[in-house]
This record gives structure tokens, C-alpha cells and sequence, in this order.
């Protein structure tokens, strides 16, 4: 682990974006991660295949948040945004899509807070609260996360500048 990692934040292509009016029944926000390879042009991958899909419609990016790994520390950092978008599919549906999108940018798990390509997570379902084994919605920890807050409220003010 390097000691010496500054948190930042910063620009990449599609990331902050904004693409408002979507459709989709359901706004939902998903926290993307990850710390193997290319982060940040498989974060340019993903955005542009969800764009391309059905079920998923971004509305709006953050910029990256460079930030060093918790719970398994021996590990490299982590590219860390958020993802606005609209859904039709139930949230038990999307976390499905989400779960199979992540195997498809090759994701494996092969123990808890493992380094990986890609991590995809439901932050927000509209005002949804899920519980159970499979699905926690508001995601559990996503106050407690330097990853998830600090492109937050990037996410906001960079919609409100551009809404002017």
C-alpha cells in the first residue's frame, strides 16, 4: 500500500457528464469502483455500454476520485465515481444486471474487499429502502464513504453549473 497516496479528484472523458431527460422509470444512483488495470478506460467502456443498453440510461456522471483501498489493505488504490441514471427494471432486477455487467468487465470474487475491475453498487432507488440478504438500498455504508461523498457532491455541483 503507498502511504503517500493523495485523495483527488479529476476529470477523464464521460466523467463528469450530464445528459438529462433520460428515460426510465426509477432514478437511481450507482456507485462504480475499482482498482485492477485500466480503471479509468473501463469506466469510459462501461458508461458508453450503458448508454447503448435497455435497461440502464446514464444521466449523469462524477468525476474520479483517486483514493487508497479499505478493509483488505494490501492492495492498489481506487478509482471511485458515481453514476446517475433512469431504470424501468424492479431494484432486485437491477442488482442482477449490475452483478452480470460486473462478471462481464471481468470481475471475480474470490474473497471480501478482493482487489477487482469492477464494482457496481446501488447507492440510492428513488427514496426505496430494500433489506434483506441480498440487497441493502440505501446502501449501507454510503455515509461512511469518503468514495461515495466526496464525488457526491462533486456530482451536485457539477450539475447545478452546468444546469445555468
Amino acid at each position: 500500500m503507498n502511504d503517500s497516496l493523495t485523495y483527488r479528484l479529476f476529470r477523464v472523458p464521460l466523467y463528469p457528464s450530464l445528459r438529462p431527460k433520460r428515460t426510465g422509470r426509477y432514478r437511481v444512483l450507482i456507485g462504480v469502483g475499482g482498482n485492477v488495470g485500466d480503471v479509468a478506460r473501463r469506466f469510459r467502456k462501461l458508461y458508453r455500454y450503458l448508454d447503448q443498453a435497455r435497461w440502464l440510461k446514464p444521466e449523469a456522471t462524477a468525476p474520479l476520485y483517486h483514493n487508497p483501498p479499505f478493509g483488505y489493505l494490501d492492495q492498489p488504490p481506487f478509482l471511485n465515481t458515481l453514476l446517475l441514471g433512469r431504470t424501468s427494471l424492479s431494484s432486485s432486477a437491477l442488482l442482477r444486471r449490475l452483478l452480470w455487467t460486473e462478471k462481464r468487465f471481468g470481475r471475480q470474487r474470490s474473497f471480501k474487499n478482493a482487489p477487482r475491475t469492477l464494482d457496481l453498487d446501488i447507492i440510492f432507488f428513488e427514496t426505496k429502502v430494500v433489506y434483506n440478504e441480498k440487497l441493502r438500498i440505501p446502501h449501507p455504508e454510503w455515509r461512511a464513504r469518503a468514495s461515495v461523498l466526496v464525488p457526491l457532491v462533486a456530482l451536485e455541483a457539477y450539475r447545478r453549473r452546468m444546469k445555468r
